[in-house]
């Protein structure tokens, strides 16, 4: 007997990892074949795509997927992790304007290298930054394109900025509330972060993690490009064929009759090759 497969909008709660919230998503749906694209801190909450079943094997084609924050920096203080949980490391006088703050915040927007703080998982030479970084090492990682489509202001509480903010995937906002903090001569953190929205999924669809409802597998895939088999063809891509080329640049899906994803497929030359083909109901 085949267990569940499909796609769930989870909302992660804060204080738990990404981690955690897989954990109760196994237990909620009685499976270990679950997995997520996109990992938010522990500080953080909203939303997780979360894959279930052989909907696991498609995760890889949401990792491009643009996302939307909205959030807090919290000026006059920074932190080592450039958030909420971590040591204070400096305190500065805050004397800025509303106007000061969204000059600054304009500035962020476009292209721009980011590199991943020394508190993150991404690994150099092995080791990940956060365990070097407790252990008192300084690691650098390598600077990473990325793109910050829109940093908007949208409240000045004092101190505190809130704002919302899209991007592409691979950024980190605590890093752009660091780097705010420091062309306003301040200093920031990172105090409060939710994610509202990845690609076409949004944050108000989503369900907790100890109650997840599961899209079918179609919907992980719903923003690629699509093409429609009928009878023999079907059949044969169910299998895993080669098929003639779509003239479509990038991965597609492939869909049969019932509007059931068959795979996805891209375009090889005169060739169209299955990158991922999904068991036979």
């Amino acid at each position: 007997m085949s267990g569940p497969d499909g796609l769930a909008l989870v909302a992660k709660p804060g204080g738990i990892t990404s981690h955690d919230a897989i954990d109760r998503v196994r237990a909620a749906l009685g499976t270990r074949k679950v997995g997520h694209a996109g990992t938010l801190d522990p500080m953080a909450t909203g939303l997780l795509l979360v894959g279930v079943g052989a909907a696991t094997r498609l995760l890889r084609f949401l990792g491009d997927l643009e996302k939307v924050y909205e959030g807090t920096v919290r000026l006059g203080i920074e932190t080592d992790t450039l958030d909420a949980e971590g040591t204070v490391t400096a305190e500065h006088p805050v004397a800025v304007t509303r106007g000061d703050i969204e000059a600054a915040a304009a500035h962020l927007v476009g292209r721009r290298e980011q590199a991943p703080p020394a508190y993150s998982a991404v690994k150099v030479g092995g080791t990940k930054l956060y365990e070097a970084a407790r252990r008192g090492e300084v690691l650098e990682a390598p600077s990473r394109p990325i793109v910050v489509h829109a940093f908007a202001v949208t409240d000045v509480r004092g101190s505190d900025v809130d704002f919302e903010t899209t991007v592409s995937s691979g950024t980190y906002v605590r890093v752009l509330a660091a780097d705010l903090g420091r062309a306003l001569g301040c200093g920031a953190h990172l105090a409060r972060l939710v994610r509202t929205r990845i690609g076409p999924f949004r944050l108000a669809d989503a369900c907790g993690p100890e109650e997840p409802h599961l899209l079918p597998p179609m919907a992980a895939v719903a923003h690629l490009p699509r093409v429609e088999l009928a009878g023999d063809e079907a059949r044969a891509a169910s299998h895993g064929s080669i098929l003639a080329p779509a003239g479509i640049d990038g991965p597609y899906a492939v869909v049969g009759p019932g509007d059931v994803l068959i795979g996805i497929w891209r375009d090889d030359h005169a060739k169209a090759r299955p990158e991922v083909v999904l068991p036979v109901a």
